[in-house]
């Protein structure tokens, strides 16, 4: 079967969904400059990345919604939220772990939230990547964006970036990456207790 040119495609969907937030990409600081790696060619590393970028139920993920529920979907490359009452169901656009010995997956929940956080690169980044500072400042070069949801698992994040190209992209040290907006939507539904699962 032949590749239809007019079908949908994962790169125009992600270039619509950023579109939503031009104010945000007017002028896009970009953290650690020349130090990130992003995985540069799409074409070949997600298939037909639009149908898996769709509404998923809960049941098959989670018991119930005691406390709301965050699904981060690594392969798609979607986060789910849906809240406690079943009232919100959100699904964002999300930046994965760039290489499988950076993923972690399984249950875990938020444990603390943090608008404006800080930034210190952990120690296994600061040996892979000495040049990298030891302390970054909540502000537009922190790599954690606007927002970010500790978890229990040590050193990962739900967070968000200033640097728009990850949005996507295998492109994290571990962490999950949403764009600022999406992250402050989140930030406001969730809360510490949230139940958060990553496949």
């Amino acid at each position: 079967m032949g590749h239809d040119p007019k079908a949908p495609t994962r790169r125009g969907f992600i270039a619509a969904t950023a579109a939503l937030g031009a104010t945000a990409l007017a002028s896009p600081a970009l953290a650690l400059t020349g130090s990130t790696e992003i995985e540069s060619d799409l074409s070949g590393a997600v298939s037909r990345n639009l149908s898996s970028f769709r509404a998923l139920d809960w049941r098959p993920y989670f018991a119930d919604l005691r406390g709301g529920a965050i699904l981060a979907d690594t392969q798609s490359r979607a986060l789910h939220f849906w809240s406690e009452d079943e009232s919100v169901y959100r699904l964002f656009p999300s930046s994965v772990p760039l290489t499988a010995d950076l993923t972690r997956l399984g249950r875990t929940e938020i444990i603390k939230k943090v608008e404006g956080p800080d930034w210190r690169p952990t120690p296994s980044m600061r040996e892979r990547n000495p040049e990298w500072p030891e302390y970054i400042p909540a502000g537009p070069d922190n790599p954690l964006g606007t927002h970010a949801l500790w978890l229990t698992w040590q050193y990962y994040r739900i967070h968000g970036t200033h640097d728009t190209r990850k949005i996507g992209r295998r492109s994290s040290n571990g962490c999950i990456g949403l764009y600022n907006e999406h992250i402050a939507e989140l930030f406001a539904l969730s809360k510490v207790g949230t139940q958060v699962m990553l496949i």
